[in-house]
């Protein structure tokens, strides 16, 4: 790169004196924050020359650095905090500089970010109204830049963004004591109030609620206690400060108690918030990192807020309802209800037992009936358990649509819990029938803990759900530990999945008539690092559970896609390629975009792709199914029922889709020798026949069944007899020699 006379301005930096020599600052702080974004790397490289080692207001620079808009793009998305953007005007494109600072204030929202526009070629300075409406807070041409102005500029920059980030803090900080002041006003009693106080400080200093302490000392003779601690000083509760020893945080919580006064430095908050002339309280906490002098202000606000609101300490009983109690049907929350198991628990109560009762198909009740409905049936659902099990067992709401339930064995049995719900509940009138699934626990020594205890009847939860909806489930050990399996196959997947240990098999579909290749469906595999192949009904339905099979279905999605176009190019490709489609996948956002992006970076057309739904997904809803099908059809894409007969379909539902395919599943092709699966196939064939939709058979090993389905009016199917799914080395020679079919003469 030659250098001009402006270049050398640009660079000419050691030759500038008279600036004071950095101070190191008394304590490690953190760095401002500086982007570059230039497509030239000596200005990257001037631009670190000339603020190396250089300490403003007591912080050092650190610089992120982009070399083009779409660099700079992902970075302003990634990266928090950044102090000052050095901008070059001109990139790409004449007008990439002042669209990254549109990007910035309006797609990142980095509305404190200050933005500093450089150029090298005179002429290309943005009008006034656009410096003011970005925000823009200086325009220079890089040879204007000297050491002394481009370190003034930085300057100045950085204590902008520092006092707008100051104000910020300052402003949400006040908003939320005065939000936080309003609810304890509202909070009655010692022990809530305090456990009010722990909140809100642990909000204010955007930590968790964990390793607080708030004590008191109601008169000057009585000792200083604890009144409630959290986290790792959980066990301190209810003792005296003397009692606990002599760590330093017990001594900072009785100097503040006993001289009424407040300390905060360094990572160390202690505030006295006691009334004048009552008792003296106050709470510690260590925090995360270090104060800052806008906190200090803050806490300073707090602690006097804090002293008002004790003063009208009868008044605050509403906080403790909104922490424990369920604001829409006025039940103990799950908070509240792992407390009461505790105390059963640390009261060493017998033969009590805790219930988990979910509602099953609860989300199709709110996507069908509307949130208000919904919320009708929690109520009615609610009225009912307590007026039936009585004050002595604890009901309370643990989720959206889970309940849950703490009494004696004989109260809380799975079966009194159901028969009280075989009546429907009146909702607006008219009945409403509930079906409910229970996870259940009898409460023992093994764990002290209430939330360990709503873990496991989490866990027969689930087990109860994968095995029937409308059943129950007793937690075990070996519950726990297939739970634990579970967990160590999901890690497993996620490593396999990094490692590209998974691949794709694909077994062909045939036309029972001619015997012509019309079709291949893609099967995911997993092949372990020794070698062991995974069945895929052991890691799908874990795939599905934990969300993973999203990411999983668009790799399958898009490699099958990639796939077939490598076999029309051989000209070996069949009329279509299929894709299993879960249920999850089907509802996740975007995912009508992900099948057209998969087909367009693929090259090919709509009518390649067939999409498999299996019948829990054509459930879901007309309103979400319907339109989602009818917009892939739109595109050529064809829509199959998977596994037909397996599932609980509604005919006339069904219906009413825009489907091309039905499958009859595997299980009653293999049934054919005997009557009731012969029966059952050849109603699924003449019911394809009636929809007007083509039929496939899966699981096609002897010619009996091929005769036998070709009879029934079968179009197509697949199975081992035809061919076993192959991965694409063996798919390539199965496409180039296929074996001989059993067509009728």
């Amino acid at each position: 790169m030659t250098t001009t006379q402006d270049d050398a301005d640009w660079v000419r930096f050691t030759d500038d004196t008279g600036l004071p020599e950095p101070q190191a600052p008394l304590l490690p702080q953190s760095p401002w924050r500086v982007l570059v974004i230039d497509d030239d790397d000596d200005v990257h490289r001037a631009t670190v020359f000339a603020l190396d080692g250089v300490l403003l207001f007591d912080r050092p620079i650190a610089f992120l650095h982009a070399h083009s808009a779409a660099q700079a793009r992902e970075v302003l998305l990634r990266e928090d905090d950044v102090a000052l953007v050095l901008l070059d005007v001109v990139m790409e494109t004449p007008h990439a500089g002042l669209e990254l600072v549109a990007f910035i204030r309006q797609t990142a929202r980095k509305a404190a970010t200050r933005v500093v526009l450089r150029t090298g070629q005179p002429g290309y300075a943005p009008e006034h109204d656009t410096m003011v409406r970005y925000d823009i807070n200086d325009y220079t041409t890089k040879s204007e830049l000297t050491h002394h102005k481009l370190l003034a500029t930085v300057a100045a920059a950085v204590r902008s963004y520092d006092q707008i980030c100051t104000i910020d803090a300052h402003r949400d900080g006040l908003a939320l004591i005065a939000r936080g002041t309003s609810t304890l006003l509202e909070t009655t009693g010692l022990l809530p109030f305090a456990h009010g106080v722990i909140a809100q400080l642990a909000a204010l200093l955007h930590m968790r609620p964990d390793d607080l302490v708030c004590a008191v000392q109601e008169a000057d003779a009585s000792p200083p206690r604890v009144l409630v601690a959290t986290g790792a000083y959980a066990v301190c509760a209810g003792q005296t400060l003397a009692q606990l020893g002599h760590a330093p945080w017990h001594r900072l919580l009785a100097d503040a108690l006993q001289g009424r006064v407040s300390h905060h430095s360094g990572h160390e908050v202690v505030l006295e918030f006691g009334p004048p002339g009552g008792m003296a309280m106050a709470v510690y906490a260590r925090t995360p990192k270090p104060l800052r002098d806008v906190d200090h202000s803050l806490l300073d606000v707090l602690s006097s807020n804090l002293r008002v609101c004790a003063r009208h300490m009868a008044l605050l009983n509403k906080l403790h309802a909104d922490a424990y109690t369920d604001s829409l049907l006025k039940v103990p929350n799950r908070l509240s209800f792992m407390e009461d198991i505790s105390a059963v628990l640390h009261r060493g109560q017998r033969d009590m037992a805790i219930a988990l009762l979910d509602i099953d198909d609860f989300a199709a009740v709110n996507d069908l009936m509307g949130h208000a409905y919904g919320d009708q049936v929690l109520l009615a659902l609610t009225h009912r358990l307590g007026e039936h099990l009585g004050p002595e067992v604890v009901l309370a709401r643990v989720s959206s649509n889970a309940f849950g339930l703490l009494g004696q064995r004989h109260q809380v049995a799975p079966g009194r819990v159901q028969a009280l719900l075989q009546a429907p509940l009146l909702i607006h009138g008219k009945p409403h029938r509930v079906s409910v699934t229970l996870g259940m626990a009898d409460l023992d020594s093994s764990s002290s803990s209430g939330e360990d205890w709503l873990k496991n009847v989490s866990i027969a939860l689930k087990q109860a759900k994968r095995n029937s909806r409308g059943s129950f489930e007793y937690f075990s050990a070996h519950l726990a530990n297939e739970a634990r399996s579970r967990a160590q196959l999901l890690a497993a997947l996620h490593a396999a999945f990094d490692a590209d240990r998974l691949y794709l098999a694909f077994q062909p579909q045939v036309d029972l008539a001619s015997g012509a290749l019309v079709g291949l469906e893609a099967l995911m595999r997993w092949r372990t690092e020794d070698g062991r192949l995974v069945a895929p009904d052991q890691f799908i339905p874990v795939a599905e559970q934990s969300g993973l099979i999203v990411s999983l279905g668009d790799w399958v999605l898009q490699t099958a896609c990639v796939v077939m176009r490598r076999l029309l190019e051989r000209g070996t490709a069949p009329q279509r390629m299929a894709v299993n489609v879960s249920v999850v996948q089907f509802q996740s956002a975007g995912f009508l975009e992900r099948v057209t992006q998969a087909l367009s970076v693929a090259g090919l057309q709509g009518r390649h792709l067939e999409l498999e739904i299996t019948e829990s997904v054509a459930m879901l809803g007309s309103g979400v199914v319907k339109p989602l099908l009818g917009q892939l059809r739109a595109m050529g894409v064809s829509v199959a029922i998977d596994d037909f007969g397996t599932g609980y379909s509604s005919l006339s539902y069904l219906e009413q889709l825009p489907l091309d395919r039905i499958k009859i599943d595997r299980a009653f092709v293999r049934q054919l020798e005997h009557s009731g699966g012969l029966r059952i196939a050849a109603m699924i064939a003449e019911l394809g026949h009636t929809l007007g939709v083509r039929v496939l058979a899966e699981g096609i090993e002897h010619e009996a069944s091929w005769a036998a389905l070709r009879h029934m009016g079968v179009h197509e199917g697949q199975g081992f007899l035809i061919g076993k799914p192959m991965a694409e080395p063996e798919l390539l020679h199965w496409l180039a020699a296929p074996p001989a079919l059993p067509l009728a003469n």
